[in-house]
């Protein structure tokens, strides 16, 4: 009787870390954002777009390796879409309510899906609470050389979104004293601002479509992710 009531304690205690296991979020990988108001700019910029321009936005996150609640996303990608009731960042008045697009990795199965969205609402936050709609397209996220400094990143998410960045230049800073003005949309690892080559949004979901390329407007950064 002794060894049986020990063998159930341990299948019950193999259970219980297996479960764990299951549950565990444990990922890291890269990430490009770009709005439609500068992000590194000068204080005559930024007081001129708040309120007027910069309530939309295209983010995306590539994973390099890892998981989320137990489900493996090595090299999958996944991109959201915003618009915001305001500019987003602007410290002095709410963005809220913001409606959302999700992007999701097409070469995901049915269960890297699920996770694919969880984890880019984790990521994404409030910005990302409120989906109004879901597809599942080819989305890839690439950074040069993999050195986020670099700045140059492209995202692809099907025919409906893309942003293409590259480093701010000398030849960028018109006021002499730009700097980062708003914050990235999501906590990263690292982060640096990048010049936005092409940012645009050409689907459905949120009443507009945008192109707006040619911005102080984007930031390419890395993430990581332990629970």
């Amino acid at each position: 009787m002794k060894s049986i009531n020990l063998l159930a304690l341990s299948f019950v205690l193999a259970s219980v870390a297996f479960a764990g296991e299951l549950g565990k979020s444990q990922l890291h990988g890269h990430y490009v954002e770009a709005r439609t108001a500068d992000v590194w700019t000068g204080a005559c910029f930024a007081n001129a777009e708040v309120n007027l321009m910069g309530d939309l936005a295209v983010m995306g996150w590539r994973v390099s390796k890892g998981s989320f609640d137990g489900v493996s996303l090595d090299g999958l990608a996944v991109a959201g879409v915003v618009r915001a009731n305001a500019t987003l960042g602007d410290v002095h008045n709410s963005a809220y309510p913001v409606k959302s697009v999700l992007i999701i990795d097409e070469r995901a199965d049915a269960i890297q899906r699920l996770a694919l969205r969880k984890f880019a609402q984790r990521m994404g936050g409030d910005l990302l609470s409120d989906v109004v709609k879901v597809v599942y397209a080819p989305v890839d996220l690439t950074v040069e050389k993999d050195n986020v400094h670099a700045a140059t990143a492209t995202l692809k998410a099907g025919s409906l979104a893309e942003i293409t960045t590259r480093a701010i230049r000398s030849g960028d800073r018109i006021c002499a004293h730009e700097d980062v003005w708003y914050a990235p949309l999501t906590k990263l690892e690292h982060a640096m601002p990048a010049y936005s080559v092409s940012h645009r949004y050409d689907g459905d979901g949120l009443g507009t479509r945008w192109s707006n390329p040619d911005k102080r407007s984007a930031f390419v950064g890395t993430f990581q992710l332990n629970d």
